[in-house]
């Protein structure tokens, strides 16, 4: 019988003992692994959804806010902004490109968001289907938007009033779609796009003050606002200057998304790290629990070691045979865990309320593998003591006791 079948059924000798060591070293693994599944998202989406956005202009308030409300969608808007101003920013040598937001709407919690082409190429849309919002009303569909409301080219929907909430229906004007785009990756797979103007149009923003100024009446034409730029510099020049700039003369706010970001990262950092630490105690008192098992183990099992040893099994067979049984046991508990970490965090991502900030068990990334070199170690330093044992027992003594 070979040393692996040995093991197993050494470690089906007690069930019970097996099934705990296997759940503790399980529970930690999970953890590690939607923690690592997890990390390595948000980081992905942090990168993937500002790489080619130097700074985002919008109204004062807090800047971080501002980055998530406008790059990640997963915030309110920190206000608007002029748009006579927000156009003389554009304007500035400092800037390469310029892309104006309007948000304020949703559909069933995917925000609706006012651009114009420019957007197109900032994130290199491509189309699936159809083509992209031309005219007022017309949208088009980011790919999870399309398949999650089972929309398509030619179909009719109503947007509503808010950031989260479906129950302020804009019933005057309903939206057309006329294009879905192909999975991008990134944030623009959970908008609906469409031109500033409908959103303006949308929210009747001026209509009743340009009919009064068109009527003669003393009420001023007020300026058409925005909720941010998002910008593009031409030089690294810009980077020092261009903030100070916008923050110091101007009434509106500059943010990095490469610095709120980092910040944002750092902050998450805190919690994951300790979660890790937590992890990695449940880890080692895994190899603990494996240890004593082992040991004790060993020691009701000396008997039938020696008789092994008297049938012709050699000291370094039943040296194998024990680092089998932690290895065995510490591997099986480890692709549990990491069963159980995809499905966990598949479970996490399914009932988040924001579309914006989703995350999916369907994610694999080669860390992981990092998880089944650790199950291994974790066996093999916990059996090694035990298989030392096994190797040094005295066989004339053990078989002269019984």
């Amino acid at each position: 019988m070979s040393p692996v079948s040995i093991s197993w059924k050494n470690l089906k000798c007690n069930k019970l003992t097996f099934l705990l060591n296997c759940l503790l070293v399980a529970f930690g693994t999970g953890i590690l692994t939607i923690l690592l599944l997890a990390s390595a998202q948000i980081k992905d989406k942090l990168q993937n959804n500002a790489k080619d956005i130097d700074l985002v202009v919008g109204a004062k308030g807090s800047p971080l806010q501002l980055i998530l409300s406008s790059i990640y969608y997963i915030d309110f808007p920190t206000g608007n902004v002029p748009l006579e101003k927000a156009e003389e920013l554009s304007r500035n040598p400092m800037v390469k490109k310029a892309v104006p937001l309007a948000l304020g709407d949703n559909y069933n919690g995917f925000r609706i968001t006012g651009t114009d082409a420019g957007f197109i190429g900032l994130y290199g849309l491509k189309l699936q289907a159809g083509k992209f919002w031309e005219k007022d009303f017309e949208v088009t569909l980011g790919s999870n938007v399309a398949a999650a409301e089972k929309l398509k080219p030619g179909d009719h929907f109503f947007g509503a009033h808010g950031l989260t909430s479906n129950q302020d229906e804009h019933k005057d004007h309903p939206y057309i779609v006329i294009g879905v785009l192909s999975p991008q990756g990134n944030v623009t797979d959970n908008l609906v796009l469409t031109n500033i103007a409908s959103i303006w149009k949308m929210h009747g923003q001026n209509e009743e003050a340009e009919e009064a100024h068109k009527e003669g009446q003393d009420e001023p034409k007020p300026a058409r606002e925005i909720t941010c730029l998002l910008i593009q510099y031409r030089s690294p020049m810009s980077i020092i200057m261009f903030p100070q700039m916008v923050n110091k003369s101007t009434n509106m706010q500059a943010a990095s998304p490469a610095l709120e970001s980092g910040r944002l990262f750092s902050l998450i950092g805190v919690g994951v790290d300790t979660l890790q630490w937590f992890a990695i105690l449940i880890m080692f008192i895994a190899s603990v629990s494996v240890f004593v098992s082992l040991y004790n183990s060993l020691k009701e099992r000396k008997y039938d070691l020696a008789v092994m040893r008297i049938m012709g099994a050699s000291q370094n067979k039943l040296f194998l045979v024990i680092i089998l049984e932690g290895i065995i046991l510490t591997l099986i508990g480890s692709v549990f865990g990491i069963f159980l970490g995809h499905f966990a965090l598949h479970f996490i991502g399914s009932s988040q309320a924001s579309t914006q900030a989703k995350m999916t068990g369907m994610f694999f990334i080669p860390q992981e593998g990092y998880l089944f070199a650790a199950g291994i170690a974790i066996g093999l330093v916990a059996a090694i003591i035990p298989a030392i044992e096994a190797y040094r027992s005295d066989i004339a003594k053990i078989i002269s006791k019984h």
